[in-house]
């Protein structure tokens, strides 16, 4: 078997990585790139591979960064079948409708500059013909299931405990007429999340290509992170002042609303009204209560006693553009949680651009942000920030709690790698930034893993 790795290389975003075993062509995801809007807008535009040569892609999870390139795939040729889970599938159809949506709005702004300027116009990236295609093209696999994808490799999915439908992604295949394994790990969730199953581990693993977004830090507590939430809560109520919250519709705002409905219903916050400001992530909490055997047993019970987690008093999902708005416009306190997550699009720019100004407003960043998005300028508190391409001096309070992360910490990569057997004998430590991929090299190595590489985009390993 050979390996090549396309994206998250020794970064988290574009995730894309070719298996070539048996004179077959294995992708492993295909997802898009982020980061500075030029740069990004190019690369996603030229497959690193020729479409025509994939016999088959498998996708670890709907996240866009894992997921969002597929359909670009399938426009230029691409009419192979794409293997994930079933939750991962109903995820995907929305998640890859509102990127099209995303897509063609960026290009027609854009376009309407360029042409002003008598430039060449660009092609979307896809539209959602191109979505319809792809996802005629998904093949669901529950997990646990052993599926032949091509001759000579067989795929296993096992719960990641990422997100819902999340999956590592077991590939059995012969070397030198020998049984090999290699598994894939997607991006690992943390263990006892509030509403989904812990990562599984797979035994007698050969080689492992390992995620490494935090490889070099731990997180707190949960009830550490519940009274941090509390407080920030307590602050705009004080202040009558809004509370802005960049989310991932899917997996990230879900667990936001569980940890809110906590508190409230525990009356450890004031009654201050929740608008989770995202049609996506209406229809994703949506497609998560129907899919309740991707919850953990704690989960499960609630739901069958009738108590919905992603349902509490003061919580309103907005759909209209016109709700949007007048969010802006009312006074708090007030939460709003809109995507998306690194601040990279969506109403959540919107409701930046009318709070970011102002030092009694809250902006909470909840998770890791790549190099060079909004989100990590936020972060970063670079005294002026651009949104829709106009200057904003960001003067509103910056909180993070990244330990609401649906990623494993250090201590849980190392355990889940520690569980999968004395057979592991080569590592590749991809999807973190250099410093995180380096922390979780040592640690592997210390393990004893004997071999452990981190690499570079393009990237061949042959015979592995």
């Amino acid at each position: 078997m050979d390996l090549t790795f396309f994206g998250a290389a020794q970064t988290t975003t574009g995730s894309m990585h070719l298996v070539e075993c048996a004179g077959r062509k294995v992708l492993l995801d295909c997802g898009l790139i982020q980061g500075k809007r030029k740069e990004s807008f190019e690369l996603n535009r030229s497959m690193p591979l020729p479409v025509k040569d994939l016999d088959a892609v498998i996708l670890s999870h709907a996240h866009i960064d894992h997921s969002g390139r597929l359909p670009a795939l399938v426009r230029q040729g691409y009419r192979g079948p794409i293997y994930a889970t079933p939750a991962t599938r109903d995820l995907a159809d929305v998640m890859l409708r509102d990127s099209a949506f995303l897509q063609e709005k960026d290009v027609e702004f854009v376009n309407k500059r360029r042409g002003r300027q008598g430039k060449h116009l660009f092609e979307v990236l896809y539209d959602q013909s191109d979505v319809e295609a792809t996802l005629a093209l998904f093949r669901t696999v529950d997990y646990g299931k052993r599926q032949t994808i091509v001759p000579g490799l067989e795929l296993t999915f096992n719960d990641a405990g990422h997100i819902l439908g999340s999956s590592t992604c077991t590939l059995d295949y012969l070397r030198d007429r020998l049984p090999r394994r290699l598994l894939f790990s997607g991006d690992l969730g943390q263990r006892d999340t509030p509403f989904l199953n812990n990562p599984v581990a797979v035994p007698n693993v050969d080689v492992f290509i390992t995620e490494s977004t935090y490889g070099d830090r731990n997180h707190p507590t949960r009830e550490n992170v519940l009274g941090r939430l509390k407080d920030y809560v307590d602050l705009i109520c004080q202040h009558k002042s809004k509370l802005v919250i960049p989310a991932f519709s899917v997996g990230r705002t879900q667990q936001l609303l569980m940890m809110l409905n906590e508190l409230v219903e525990h009356h450890r916050i004031c009654a201050v009204p929740v608008y989770v400001d995202s049609p996506l992530s209406k229809k994703a909490t949506e497609i998560h209560r129907n899919h309740v055997e991707c919850f953990n047993e704690k989960t499960r019970r609630m739901l069958e006693a009738g108590d919905d987690p992603f349902r509490f008093p003061g919580l309103r999902f907005t759909s209209s553009v016109e709700e949007s708005m007048a969010l802006n416009e009312a006074q708090g306190p007030m939460i709003i949680i809109s995507a998306s997550g690194m601040c990279e699009g969506g109403r959540i720019l919107h409701h930046l651009k009318h709070t970011i100004g102002d030092p009694m407003n809250v902006i909470l960043i909840t998770g890791f942000q790549a190099e060079n998005t909004l989100g990590r300028k936020i972060v970063d508190r670079e005294p002026v920030v651009k949104i829709f391409g106009e200057e904003y001096e960001l003067r509103a309070t910056v909180f993070t709690i990244n330990e609401l992360s649906a990623h494993a910490d250090s201590a849980g990569l190392v355990a889940y790698a520690k569980a999968l057997g004395p057979s592991l004998e080569h590592a590749f430590c991809i999807h973190g930034e250099p410093e995180y991929c380096e922390a979780h090299k040592r640690s592997l190595e210390a393990l004893g893993v004997r071999k452990v590489d981190i690499p570079v985009s393009g990237q061949r390993f042959q015979n592995v």
